[in-house]
């Protein structure tokens, strides 16, 4: 991580990582994570927050809260997510307009289904095998390995049935979210791919670069009635203690 300063920077960084993968954590479970004594921790993310690096946000509880303040929980921000390496994003963008100016926004969506081919092979020896949430979290350790920082787990119930959840996917980091938050072609090709991979529809609910701590993708288990388009981060925002819900699709 660069612009991390020099006698606590290799344990910033670590933090800042963690939060990073982890999406919305705790400091006990930071701490926890990197063995560290609750001062130490503190000291850490203090020095994060005061650099823009992280930000603090209000836990999205479930059912019914006890008595106490909410937990709070602590994001990765746009400057802590820059401060990790986004290579050649410029000259991406550049390369990505003049195409468009060139060749018309259709080679731009040729252009994005031919680098997802590549990943698409790749990842398809892995995810072959097994049944569907080991499939989905085979699918997140090949992305993790190429540097999104990728989970998964079972969806969030609905309407209090875990048996029309599926399976869910989440990327806490996009190597190339700078450039896909200007052509969403990009992440409409990932998408695609996802679902050729899974045998199974899946849909976007979530975007990096979009705003959102975490790109989170639901997966469909078949015959299964898809969610809508809005899911329930565990997150809030801080100032209105709601979380916004609108659509996404486009984007990773």
């Amino acid at each position: 991580m660069k612009n991390v300063g020099a006698a606590e920077g290799p344990t910033r960084g670590q933090v800042a990582r963690l939060i990073l993968e982890l999406g919305p954590s705790t400091a006990a479970t930071l701490g926890g994570r990197l063995g560290l004594t609750p001062a130490a921790i503190r000291r850490h993310l203090d020095n994060l927050l005061a650099e823009g690096l992280i930000e603090t946000r209000t836990a999205r509880t479930y059912g019914n809260r006890g008595r106490g303040r909410p937990a709070k929980v602590f994001v990765i921000t746009d400057a802590g997510r820059s401060a990790f390496e986004h290579a050649y994003d410029d000259l991406a963008s550049n390369a990505l307009r003049f195409l468009a100016e060139t060749a018309g926004p259709g080679a731009i969506t040729e252009f994005a289904r031919r680098q997802v081919s590549d990943l698409e092979r790749r990842y398809a020896p892995a995810v072959a095998r097994g049944d569907l949430p080991g499939r989905v979290q085979a699918l997140a350790e090949a992305l993790s390995a190429d540097g999104y920082a990728a989970s998964a787990g079972p969806a969030p119930a609905i309407g209090g049935s875990r048996a029309e959840a599926g399976e869910q996917l989440c990327q806490h980091h996009c190597p190339v979210a700078h450039v896909a938050a200007e052509f969403p072609q990009l992440c409409e090709a990932e998408t695609e791919a996802f679902g050729r991979l899974l045998g199974t529809p899946v849909q976007r609910l979530a975007t990096i670069a979009h705003g959102d701590g975490i790109c989170t993708t639901h997966v469909t288990v078949v015959g299964k009635v898809a969610p809508r388009r809005t899911v329930d981060i565990p997150v809030t925002n801080e100032e209105t203690d709601t979380q916004e819900k609108k659509p996404r699709g486009l984007l990773t």
